[in-house]
């Protein structure tokens, strides 16, 4: 992809340059414990990026990891470790308006590391927008959207606690989607709580599935025509991500749509999930695409597959949920809306004014860059010692 066609006034070409690139590991508590399949959360763990240029801007970004390297082979560890010894450094002088140059410079530097590419590209693109005084999705080609529409993650495993959650949503406005996290218990007890839930929720909510890799292509042949019969809207990686072709035989025989998610890093991948047949959907998360220009080459070849775009999270605070919004607002299609709740789970937030959700929507932030501030007392606070 070539550089960006930004024009930069006269005499700010040199001021653009990039000085400095400090990481920083926070730990944020969570209001309760999230359980995915292979592991659960009390904490939810970042690698902030703070950029630096010339002229004084500041940038900011956010590598998010879900209990460490279970989710990808990333950890907050070794995000801030790559950034320091060999991401940073590659990037000491580069211009800001060059955030293609900046990708190709990391991508020889070092390897996937996908999310911690994530989070300096964002950093770059926020004190960038910031100098020219203008929003990241401006710099991204633009506005279709201020707001999006979001969804809450049931993870809990206890469907009581999960139906008061839920109506408590229902009730302030804030959310009537509803994605349920399956796999940590059988799958007989999974249906069995989604009975309930769908019972309990039925015709006042939508339903989303996401067994995060954990079932075998016969349990998931046995559980995805109950899932239909309940309603659910869409089922999220029912099987391993490697296992392409049973997605391919899964979708040929589901009455639910299927969300591809850890099989697509790459747009590369995305073409061979498109190729093959295997999804109906994808989720486009910075952590996986390196950033918002990979997030936006993924999303372009799954629009010219006829795939479905979901807006999918790593529990981000209002730093990494920003820098998604501005990604996603210049997308023409955002058919399954997106999970953006993250800010909302944790205890306290890492930015001066975080996100605004109303109306089932969370909405695009103003102000130039990613439109959220960094608070630095927070920073501190939660800071990894």
């Amino acid at each position: 992809m070539p550089d960006t066609g930004i024009a930069i006034p006269a005499g700010l070409t040199s001021d653009l340059a990039i000085v400095s690139i400090d990481s920083t590991i926070v730990d944020v508590p969570t209001v309760r414990r999230h359980k995915l399949s292979q592991t659960s959360v009390t904490a939810q763990s970042y690698v902030i990026v703070e950029l630096r240029l010339a002229n004084g801007a500041e940038g900011i970004g956010e590598a998010a990891t879900l209990g460490g390297p279970r989710w990808s082979e990333e950890s907050v560890e070794a995000i801030k470790a790559n950034i320091d010894a060999y991401l940073a450094p590659a990037l000491i002088g580069l211009r800001a308006d060059r955030p293609a140059a900046a990708g190709a410079r990391m991508d020889a530097a070092a390897k996937r590391n996908n999310a911690a590419k994530a989070a300096i590209e964002t950093a770059i693109f926020d004190a960038l927008g910031r100098t020219l005084g203008v929003p990241a999705a401006l710099l991204l080609g633009g506005v279709v959207r201020d707001r999006v529409p979001v969804l809450w993650t049931l993870a809990s495993g206890d469907p009581g606690q999960e139906i008061e959650e839920a109506e408590g949503k229902l009730e302030a406005r804030l959310h009537d989607t509803f994605k349920v996290k399956i796999g940590a218990l059988t799958p007989d007890t999974d249906l069995a709580r989604l009975r309930r839930l769908a019972a309990a929720l039925g015709g006042r909510a939508r339903l989303i599935v996401d067994a995060n890799q954990a079932w075998d292509e016969t349990t998931a042949l046995r559980c995805l025509p109950v899932l239909a019969d309940l309603g659910v809207a869409l089922v999220e990686q029912p099987v391993p991500a490697w296992n392409i072709a049973a997605l391919v035989r899964l979708r040929a025989r589901a009455a639910v749509p299927l969300l591809a998610d850890e099989c697509v890093f790459t747009a590369h991948d995305m073409l061979a999930v498109a190729a093959a047949g295997a999804a109906d959907a994808v989720s486009l998360k910075l952590v996986k695409h390196g950033g918002l220009l990979g997030l936006r080459q993924v999303a372009s070849v799954a629009e010219a597959a006829g795939i479905g775009l979901y807006g999918g999270c790593l529990l981000e605070s209002s730093i990494g949920a920003a820098a998604h919004l501005h990604a996603f607002a210049g997308l023409r299609e955002l058919a399954w809306g997106c999970e953006h709740f993250g800010p909302q789970i944790l205890t306290d937030d890492l930015v001066t004014e975080p996100l605004r959700f109303e109306e089932f929507r969370v909405h695009l932030p103003d102000g130039p860059g990613l439109g959220v501030t960094l608070d630095r007392g927070k920073l501190r606070r939660y800071a990894r010692n």
